[in-house]
């Protein structure tokens, strides 16, 4: 399926949640050996959001968020499923994320990319905050910002 037929879900429902939750199961606690306890956290549940892309009505790749003020909203737990890694999938669901954040009023994206990772977002219009890196579980993290309200050129 090709990129412009992925199904995009927006995902509030529980049933629509648990797209999410298996694409993070497969992509993060199986291949990176993270525990549920870690990969599931209080930030997931009702309040937080989640892109979930579907192909053919397979959950492949998802995002959430959630509100850290009133201007201000936290993108994570971006994960793509390994066969579908290099498609455009992660771009894909960011910028989805970054529709429905707007269309909520929020002002700025924040995530904290794994360090290896910084290149991806720094493409799509992020800013490394201060260039600290944080341990979050099993990987180092940078945070970095993203100002919804410029003008968004095609990136």
């Amino acid at each position: 399926m090709s990129l412009e037929q992925m199904e995009v879900l927006r995902a509030g429902e529980e049933w629509a949640r648990a797209g999410a939750y298996s694409v993070r199961i497969q992509g993060m606690n199986r291949q990176h050996h993270i525990s549920l306890r870690e990969e599931f956290d209080e930030h997931d549940g009702d309040g937080t959001r989640y892109i979930v892309l579907l192909d053919e009505g397979y959950p492949v790749a998802t995002c959430r968020f959630y509100e850290l003020d009133r201007e201000r909203v936290m993108i994570g737990r971006v994960v793509v499923l390994p066969e579908y890694r290099g498609s455009g999938l992660g771009r894909k669901v960011i910028l989805e994320a970054e529709s429905w954040i707007r269309e909520l009023g929020y002002t700025a994206a924040e995530i904290e990319s794994r360090t290896v990772a910084t290149g991806f977002y720094l493409r799509l219009g992020y800013e490394i905050e201060d260039g600290s890196v944080v341990r979050s579980g099993v990987f180092e993290c940078v945070r970095m910002r993203k100002d919804l309200k410029k003008d968004q050129r095609e990136l």
